[in-house]
């Protein structure tokens, strides 16, 4: 039976993941075996547990207890259920739900670099992407378009994120991916030579070759570089990869979003070698 707690206490203690604790405070960073995040929505909490990620509670609305979150509750043992009608659940929150169902969940230790990237043909590599909701969409497109893995250097934000995975679609459950362990870009890169990857680094300069170019069709292993909102690429990191790639612009327009130029690059990087 499903363990259903209705809420009484607002200040309860176990509510703190879902009202008071910040993403920082979640993930935990002095005691990393205890982090938690949020996997909201009844399609991205499957996904999370499809994987294999660990549910520690749920919050919801009470009519999905035996609606659209029948199913996930099922898979999901005795862990707290706690619910109450989506009024209360907004005043708890300070927020509305989206679709009104969330997840506490274990955070899983990361796979190391090399184990990510074992068996890998093709990978994103995100240097400095601070945005949760460009980092979900990259995922999103990633898993969509045949990208084996992801890499994201230290500065990147937290995969994790209750936007990011929202964002994703819980696609950042799906795709292997990990934090770089080492300095960005060297011996970040040198790491990803070792690995037998040649980088491909997305920015528009004159020495840029077109993503159609065939050689890049080519390479057996190539790692895609995309850089942060703003600046794009760091320029010592353009300079040290092996190629520099453009996507052709029309219309006087000079770039592409980052979320945007992921999706062109994955399709046309991963698929049209095939």
């Amino acid at each position: 039976m499903p363990n259903i707690i209705e809420i009484q206490d607002f200040q309860a203690p176990e509510l703190d993941v879902y009202a008071r604790l910040t993403e920082n405070q979640l993930v935990n960073r002095a005691d990393p075996n205890n982090g938690l995040f949020i996997a909201e929505s009844p399609n991205v909490i499957d996904r999370a547990l499809d994987a294999g990620y660990v549910p520690v509670s749920m919050l919801l609305e009470r009519k999905h207890i035996e609606g659209q979150a029948a199913g996930i509750i099922a898979r999901c043992g005795d862990i707290p259920i706690y619910t109450a009608p989506l009024p209360v659940l907004t005043q708890l929150t300070g927020f509305p739900l989206t679709r009104g169902v969330l997840c506490a969940m274990r955070r899983p230790p990361l796979p190391s670099v090399e184990a990510v990237c074992a068996g890998a043909k093709r990978i994103a590599v995100l240097e400095n992407i601070m945005n949760p909701t460009n980092l979900g969409a990259i995922f999103r497109s990633a898993a969509a378009l045949n990208m084996d893995a992801v890499l994201l250097t230290p500065a990147c934000c937290d995969a994790l994120y209750r936007r990011c995975v929202r964002v994703s679609m819980g696609t950042v459950f799906q795709v292997p991916w990990t934090y770089l362990d080492c300095d960005w870009p060297e011996p970040g890169l040198q790491r990803l030579r070792e690995l037998g990857f040649v980088s491909a680094a997305m920015a528009l300069t004159e020495n840029s070759v077109s993503i159609r170019d065939p050689r890049l069709l080519r390479e057996e292993r190539l790692a895609v570089i995309l850089g942060t909102e703003g600046d794009g690429l760091a320029e010592e990191t353009i300079a040290r990869c092996d190629y520099t790639v453009k996507i052709p612009m029309s219309h006087g327009v000079d770039s592409l979003n980052v979320a945007a130029a992921s999706a062109v690059a994955f399709w046309v990087l991963a698929n049209e070698r095939n």
